[in-house]
């Protein structure tokens, strides 16, 4: 297998999926949005979270295939208003968690529903400027500059990570699904849980912006 890689210019594929699978379990605010999606509206609402950040990162792999991280990191200003952007839309989903009225439903109040929950996997994927110069970095680890064949080699790297993202994701419907069935029976548990999400999504925007 390693071979058939090789001669698509990909080198060490086996640390590649290593390394993927270590940056994929880093605790992140897709992660979050796909628990919260799966506990909210069971396994669809988690897939359709899941496909949304395989959605956003697909985009930001074929960004940082262009050049756009380059762009990103020599321009500044660009980078730090994208990366403040991304600061205010996950605080925006924090507090709408935080401040959601008691009794209500806190996933009505942040529109964890339908489309929205694709839409939000994918928002949240794409506003994130680390990422982007993530793969910026990541891609020429493995890519071997004899054997590798352009778009091709790319588009294998990409659906290496694509299926690593699957799989990982797919775990995290399936714990956010159990863990919600739980929650479910005692409203104080899953009020304090909306809560507590809600923090974490503040403090994960104001740390986007601060490192």
């Amino acid at each position: 297998m390693s071979a058939l890689f090789h001669t698509l210019g990909i080198t060490d594929v086996w640390q590649l999926v290593v390394a993927t699978m270590v940056f994929l379990m880093l605790p992140g605010a897709g992660t979050f949005c796909i628990l919260t999606s799966a506990g909210r509206h069971g396994v669809r609402g988690g897939y359709a979270s899941l496909f949304g950040v395989m959605t956003g990162d697909a985009v930001l792999m074929f960004l940082a295939a262009i050049g756009v991280a380059a762009l990103l990191t020599a321009n500044p200003l660009v980078f730090k208003g994208v990366q403040y952007l991304g600061a205010a839309y996950l605080a925006y989903l924090g507090c709408k968690l935080l401040f959601a009225r008691k009794g209500g439903d806190a996933s009505a109040a942040v529109g964890f529903a339908g489309a929205g929950n694709f839409s939000r996997g994918f928002l949240v994927t794409l506003i994130n400027p680390k990422a982007i110069v993530f793969y910026m970095a990541f891609f020429p680890l493995f890519i071997d500059p004899v054997t590798q064949r352009g778009s091709l080699t790319f588009l294998s790297m990409a659906a290496i990570i694509s299926s690593c993202t699957l799989f990982y994701g797919s775990l995290l419907v399936l714990l956010g699904n159990t863990a919600a069935k739980r929650l479910g029976h005692n409203r104080r548990i899953a009020a304090f849980a909306s809560k507590a999400a809600g923090i974490f999504l503040i403090g994960f925007g104001i740390k986007l912006t601060t490192n």
